[in-house]
């Protein structure tokens, strides 16, 4: 049931030294691709990265933020032609989330490294510094990295007893 696949699911930044099976990696990106947009423009681009050099390069895209990323045998950039889409950052975004419960539906875990609006340097954009790495065309938005592996490390599950139903409201605030 994909609410107990949400319960489980927790960002892992410690992965084993193994390879994600290709049949693995090509159920995520269809997961991907099967991702609602706005307008069903579909405007996203999904770079796979598991060149180690690359994935290394990556992880530097932020002030530490990014660093997990190095550990991951696996990376998936998520890029979108803005000017297809006005909903840019929610396709992208959408995109990123199926990508993770898809991810941990097959046993793996995943991060989320944040790229849009953050910093590589004083003077270059993290986006701009993935954008160089992997020559991306300009038009392209990068919205995050997702780091993919193998989990190395344990945390425990979501509790019902934490969520926050009083964020939900009926009718009115």
């Amino acid at each position: 049931m994909l609410l107990d696949i949400m319960k489980t699911r927790r960002s892992i930044r410690v992965y084993k030294d193994q390879e994600v099976e290709q049949e693995k990696v090509d159920i995520i990106l269809k997961s991907a691709l099967l991702a609602p947009t706005g307008r069903a423009t579909r405007a996203w681009e999904f770079i796979v990265v598991n060149d180690k050099d690359k994935i290394k390069k990556l992880s530097r895209c932020r002030n530490g933020a990014a660093r997990f990323l190095e550990g991951a045998p696996l990376a998936i950039v998520v890029g979108i032609d803005e000017e297809k889409a006005s909903t840019w950052v929610e396709d992208a975004s959408i995109s990123a989330a199926y990508i993770q419960l898809a991810a941990h539906s097959l046993g793996l875990g995943s991060c989320w490294a944040h790229v849009r609006e953050r910093s590589y340097s004083k003077t270059q954009s993290s986006e701009s510094y993935v954008k160089e790495v992997l020559g991306v065309p300009e038009k392209i938005r990068i919205l995050c990295i997702i780091g993919i592996g193998y989990p190395d490390e344990e945390k425990p599950l979501h509790k019902e007893e934490d969520l926050l139903y009083e964020k939900i409201h009926y009718n009115q605030f």
